[in-house]
């Protein structure tokens, strides 16, 4: 296995440390790693997923819009953060694998390591509770 560029490694260490759901990516959009606090929304362990690629993650929770319509893998932030390099923000409905549908607000932005080196992306996300 190749050694993890040192940005991906700390950022994990970051996510680790946090109480605020974090979502790791590669360049690709392999998930690299969740922490803790996102197993709580997301329903399952990390240690039970494990990675995955971006066309599982990006349709396993069945992310819908706030009217209930599927969203495609290309309008989440995370996907947007990969492909346009950017930071990307949405609110949107997921299904976790517990069953449980829950109302996010997700920030994502990509991590550029030193050297402008493009290494992945983050994203930051809460439960919003509605009325």
């Amino acid at each position: 296995m190749a050694q993890k560029e040192i940005e991906l490694i700390l950022s994990r260490q970051f996510a680790d440390s946090l109480d605020t759901p974090i979502f790791i990516t590669d360049t690709v959009g392999n998930l690299l790693f969740y922490n803790r606090p996102s197993e709580k929304i997301l329903g399952l362990k990390y240690e039970d997923t494990g990675p995955m690629p971006v066309d599982e993650w990006s349709t396993v929770f069945q992310p819908r819009d706030e009217k209930g319509n599927e969203l495609p893998p290309g309008e989440l932030p995370l996907v947007k953060s990969l492909k346009e390099k950017m930071p990307a923000q949405a609110n949107f409905w997921i299904e976790g694998l517990d069953g449980s549908r829950r109302f996010l607000s997700v920030t994502s932005f990509p991590i550029i390591g030193q050297g402008h080196r493009f290494l992945g992306a983050i994203a930051i996300f809460w439960e919003n509770v509605t009325e």
